[in-house]
């Protein structure tokens, strides 16, 4: 399927304090996306540190997020598992919780066929109604969608689409000719923004956008409308941003990020741990050089 959602989406940030989910913190992060143009929000996904949160957590974050939302955008759950099994019943939960569409990334560490890539998708779209984005990141799961099988997955009814973070952009462009027009795709790396956007894909989840969500969201406007000069001055301008938020492994430099920005992210839990100080300066310069200003200051 196609048209689930054109724009910008964020991969949420978790905010912790004191051991827990700082609910407070995570509103104000909804009210300053929405504010800032994102069209949609993904809770729950990588960035969102869900392998070390217990299902109660969980359960409580869609529940505040969708409260909170209220309708005014669109609302995405991390469901994935390397178990079959327990994707289906964290999607139909997320579902249930009142999920707008999932996010499902390959099953990790299994290393499955491609054949067992499609029944994975097939046996989760199958469980819920809603729309379902496929996530290619084999830098962390150890496991490619190939373009082949990505053509398989667009004709599952509602397979929405494909985040790609492969961040090979020849197979990317592959995966685009193989699906046009069949299920949408989706920039999953914040440095290949403009040229996924360029070559037909529908949006961009972005973790950079936790700290910039308007300047992602200007970006998408820019490349849609044809202004390629001023995407790629843009582009250009947001691009230290990206790379420090990326200096240490997500989402442990965009939480600092966030903390700079007067939005409390917190410090991840282990195994992640608080960004290193050669990093923080990293960060501090990016935002600095950007000219980013603390929220509500």
């Amino acid at each position: 399927m196609t048209g689930f959602f054109h724009g910008t989406a964020t991969a949420m940030v978790t905010p912790f304090a004191d051991g827990n989910v700082n609910f407070e913190a995570f509103g104000r992060m909804i009210e300053y996306q929405i504010a800032g143009g994102t069209d949609v929000l993904l809770v729950l996904g990588t960035t969102g540190e869900p392998a070390t949160m217990t299902d109660a957590e969980k359960e409580a974050v869609m529940r505040f997020a969708v409260q909170k939302v209220a309708g005014r955008v669109k609302i995405v759950f991390g469901s994935g598992s390397n178990s079959t099994a327990k994707a289906i019943e964290a999607s139909k939960k997320a579902e249930a919780l009142g999920a707008d569409g999932l996010l499902v990334v390959t099953p990790y560490y299994n290393k499955c066929t491609q054949n067992g890539i499609y029944e994975h998708y097939k046996a989760i779209c199958e469980a819920v109604s809603v729309p379902v984005i496929a996530y290619n990141v084999p830098a962390r799961t150890g496991v490619n969608i190939l373009p082949a099988t990505a053509e398989r997955l667009a004709g599952i009814p509602n397979l929405a689409g494909i985040k790609e973070a492969c961040g090979n952009m020849e197979q990317i462009c592959e995966t685009m000719r193989r699906i046009r027009g069949k299920a949408d795709l989706y920039s999953g790396d914040d440095n290949l923004n403009l040229p996924i956007l360029a070559i037909g894909g529908a949006g961009l989840i972005s973790v950079s956008s936790n700290l910039l969500p308007k300047e992602t969201k200007e970006l998408y406007l820019l490349v849609k409308a044809g202004k390629l000069d001023e995407a790629n001055a843009l582009q250009d301008r947001m691009l230290p941003v990206i790379d420090a938020c990326f200096c240490e492994v997500n989402p442990i430099p965009v939480k600092y990020g966030c903390d700079l920005l007067g939005l409390d992210g917190g410090i991840p839990r282990l195994p992640l741990t608080e960004l290193e100080a050669q990093h923080k300066l990293i960060m501090e310069e990016a935002l600095g050089a950007f000219g980013a200003k603390k929220v509500n200051a």
